[in-house]
């Protein structure tokens, strides 16, 4: 099925640090988010350039520089996270359907309902709603001390 790449990952944990400095309008360099989410340096490096590409951060220079999100978390979808890092093949049309034979034929369209229902879970969430997931887990994570 479809399954979430190392690569995807590391990007979605990467927008995250961002959404959370997006208010601020502050820039964060790359050692700073690969060392708050534990990415390889030369690898997040990589996956900012993509991203950057994509339209999904801008980078700044200057000795404040860093990267920033291109647009607010909440218009940020994972859909079209995972479509930038993981290119077309994730989301091909049915017109690609190699049937062959009535079986083949089956397979493939219950393949496409299930991509099209990924797809539109992962259009329904947006960097915004992640944040807010990990900040109400972080709540129930406190524990009070007597």
């Amino acid at each position: 099925m479809v399954e979430l790449s190392c690569k995807s990952e590391y990007a979605i944990l990467a927008l995250l640090e961002l959404a959370d400095c997006y208010e601020e309008g502050e820039p964060l360099q790359i050692r700073q988010i690969a060392a708050q989410q534990n990415i390889p340096d030369r690898y997040l490096e990589q996956l900012l350039a993509t991203m950057r590409r994509c339209g999904l951060i801008r980078s700044q220079r200057g000795a404040k520089g860093g990267y920033i999100l291109a647009r607010e978390p909440w218009k940020i979808t994972l859909l079209e996270i995972i479509n930038c890092l993981e290119g077309s093949e994730f989301d091909r049309s049915e017109k690609d359907s190699p049937a062959q034979t009535v079986e083949s034929a089956v397979i493939w369209e219950v393949w496409q309902e299930a991509r099209s229902i990924a797809n539109s879970v992962l259009q329904k969430y947006t960097l915004q709603d992640l944040c807010e997931k990990r900040n109400g887990r972080r709540q129930l994570d406190i524990m009070y001390y007597i």
